[in-house]
């Protein structure tokens, strides 16, 4: 099959284990992103596009302009997904949800956001490459409260790594999730009030959802001590909008460490959020490490190999009879 990789920006899955999977295919690997109509003559004559994530939106008007397109093959929710449209055009679309493994690579990154916002990591970094040696004083993590929303995978992983740090967790989230949390034996404070004010750090683990979306308000941000930090390597769409830059500018929480923003990718450093003094960012690298890509797009390349041989696998949407 004619197979067509789509933003792999730092030029990396043909360097990795998996890559060989695809070895009996014609594979084309597109390194900047597109969109619309250059979108559209890049993948002519495809028959089978790997998605990045959700790099690139899939839409009723992308697939009228792609003919010879049978296969979509991607790993994850799919929200950037017209799953209607490919149904209506016959072109299958194959997406595996992960049942059990954690991201790893996620959770490491929340970790390393919680660690640099306490000790000012980036403007350490910046004042010892200016030769201004030491720039203020840090914060031990030890014995802080790290308040954890969602009792899931990721916030099972984050909430060991603060035990073997010496951080106290409390939990939050769905009804069942604080359920969960506690038969687990962690501590679920007595309310969502008490939840923010007590938590030196809050870090997110939710999907976003129609029922996630916006769950974190302008409300319980100013609920947050002024000292505290807030971290997001899930969703923007968590926090309601506006909600965290206004939250920053009256001092509660007084920091943000983000990974993820609302309109990505973002790429003027004026951004209002991304300059504002009081948050350190990531360009979205949650899942961006060697290993995960791997065993991501393993499974993406699978789906591929499975519907060549006419056994497709992981269907969301099928293929046309």
């Amino acid at each position: 099959m004619k197979v067509h990789i789509l933003d792999d920006w730092s030029d990396t899955l043909r360097h990795l284990p998996c890559f060989d999977r695809l070895s009996g295919h014609d594979v084309t690997v597109w390194t900047d992103h597109a969109e619309g109509a250059d979108l559209a003559a890049r993948l002519q004559g495809a028959e089978a596009v790997c998605l990045f994530r959700e790099r690139t939106r899939i839409t009723a008007e992308l697939l009228d302009a792609l003919p010879d397109l049978r296969l979509i093959s991607g790993r994850g929710a799919w929200p950037h997904v017209d799953v209607a449209a490919c149904a209506a055009r016959g072109v299958a679309f194959a997406s595996l949800k992960p049942a059990e493994a954690p991201n790893h690579a996620a959770a490491e990154l929340t970790w390393a956001l919680i660690l640099a916002a306490l000790r000012d990591l980036p403007g350490q970094f910046a004042s010892a490459k200016a030769g201004k040696w030491q720039a203020g004083v840090g914060r031990t993590l030890r014995g802080k409260t790290i308040g954890i929303y969602g009792h899931g995978r990721i916030g099972r992983l984050i909430a060991g790594y603060a035990a073997a740090f010496g951080a106290q967790v409390l939990w939050w989230g769905s009804e069942a999730g604080r359920a969960r949390a506690a038969a687990h034996g962690g501590e679920v404070p007595a309310s969502r009030a008490d939840f923010f004010a007590r938590s030196d750090i809050v870090t997110l683990h939710l999907r976003l959802t129609a029922e996630t979306q916006g769950i974190v308000t302008a409300a319980d941000l100013a609920l947050m001590q002024p000292r505290a930090v807030l971290v997001n390597t899930s969703r923007a769409g968590l926090i309601a909008p506006g909600a965290l830059r206004a939250a920053l500018d009256l001092g509660r929480p007084g920091l943000a460490a983000l990974d993820v923003f609302d309109a990505e990718p973002v790429t003027d450093p004026a951004d209002p959020l991304l300059s504002h003094p009081r948050v350190i960012a990531t360009p979205h690298i949650g899942f961006v490490t060697e290993e995960e890509f791997d065993l991501q797009f393993a499974d993406i390349f699978d789906q591929v190999n499975a519907f060549a041989a006419g056994r497709p696998i992981h269907l969301v949407s099928p293929p046309s009879a």
